[in-house]
């Protein structure tokens, strides 16, 4: 059975992709959660013109990321946190910790969208990734430091 794409399936393809699946994939998988249509001509006009108003917002939402990641770049939070004599912190600190530090400073990020490989427990400096979009990542600076 072949249809039409309307999202990104992870090892099928992407959106507007006319692709071949079987018949039950389709009518009990990708057709009730919307992820794709019938391969007609009317459904691919239509799904034709969601892909044009898609790559616009798209676009849109790239070009706001790179603005904020112009603004971003620059920016360093300094994050206060209880510390043992070996520098070693009480606790760590997370994401959550560093977005609440950016909001702080009137940059309001999602803490899901700050990257960090594990939480941080040292006292210090570090570069930690925030990915506006996907295919924009600007690094922020943040410092640990010793709470009085």
């Amino acid at each position: 059975m072949e249809v039409i794409l309307r999202e990104d399936v992870e090892k099928l393809g992407s959106r507007g992709a006319l692709v071949k699946v079987a018949a039950g994939y389709a009518r009990n998988f990708l057709l009730p959660k919307r992820l794709a249509v019938e391969a007609t001509d009317s459904n691919r006009k239509i799904v034709e013109q969601e892909r044009q108003a898609h790559l616009r917002k798209e676009a849109k939402a790239k070009g706001e990321a790179e603005d904020l990641s112009k603004l971003l770049a620059g920016v360093s939070v300094t994050i206060a946190q209880k510390a043992g004599e070996s520098d070693q912190l009480f606790g760590s600190v997370t994401a959550k910790d560093v977005a609440d530090a950016l909001a702080a400073k009137n940059f309001t990020i999602d803490r899901k969208k700050v990257h960090l490989d594990e939480p941080i427990r040292q006292l210090g400096e570090f570069k930690v990734p925030v990915r506006l979009h996907r295919e924009v990542t600007v690094e922020v600076t943040v410092n640990v430091v010793k709470e009085d």
